[in-house]
């Protein structure tokens, strides 16, 4: 992505990253693509429209346009769509928010920061070549911990446990929500001050493994 001096400030994109198609909805790798709609639903918009290799939609907060986003280039590729956004609206890297899930964190935990390395995680990877910085705004959910001896690329592909799912969309989401509010409001650092925390311990559960009949290289991340 080219920097420029053109760049719009009063623009945000919120982007989830995650997999696309029904047999992938409610999988741990899909805690963006959730936070995003419930974003987008909160606002009372909808992903009808399919444009730069994803589902966007406009809207605004505090009188600030914003664009949600939903890549539909499967996790490894979603930088793709989202320089595509970003260049074409001129959105700086420092107005964009990804939202994406990390294993390293339990569930029911939220972690945002401004930089960073990718961790880890493919999606993350994808973004920081394609915006060409690390310097963008990360909320990262947590869907673990990785149970001992695991996969993590099972894991990632599996399905949250009922529990675990009531904590995400009772709980998590809305701060989620809540947390994007504040950082297009009042800043990140206010955002970071008020929803860098556990919001609910939850109880072990083994969770729901997917088959991999259907995976491929590109979903084979972690």
């Amino acid at each position: 992505m080219q920097i420029n001096n053109n760049e719009n400030n009063n623009c945000y994109v919120i982007a989830g990253l995650g997999n696309p198609g029904s047999e992938y909805e409610k999988t741990r790798h899909n805690a963006g693509f959730m936070s995003v709609d419930y974003i987008t639903n909160k606002l009372g918009g909808e992903f009808s429209k399919k444009k730069f290799q994803g589902r966007i939609w406009q809207g605004s907060i505090s009188n600030k346009k914003i664009f949600t986003v939903k890549p539909e280039t499967f996790m490894n590729l979603s930088g793709k769509c989202l320089n595509e956004v970003c260049s074409f609206y001129k959105i700086s890297p420092k107005n964009t928010i990804v939202i994406y899930d990390d294993f390293a964190l339990p569930v029911g935990t939220v972690r945002i920061r401004t930089d960073g390395s990718d961790a880890g995680h493919n999606g993350i990877t994808s973004v920081i070549t394609e915006l060409g910085t690390r310097n963008f705004i990360r909320i990262r959910i947590g869907i673990g911990p990785l149970p001992s001896g695991e996969s993590s690329i099972n894991f990632v592909l599996s399905r949250f446990s009922k529990k675990e799912i009531e904590i995400l969309e009772n709980d998590v989401i809305p701060h989620v929500y809540e947390a994007v509010e504040c950082i297009i409001e009042q800043g990140v650092t206010k955002a970071m001050n008020l929803y860098n925390k556990n919001f609910i311990e939850v109880p072990k559960e083994e969770p729901i493994l997917r088959s991999k009949n259907k995976e491929t290289n590109s979903l084979e991340n972690n």
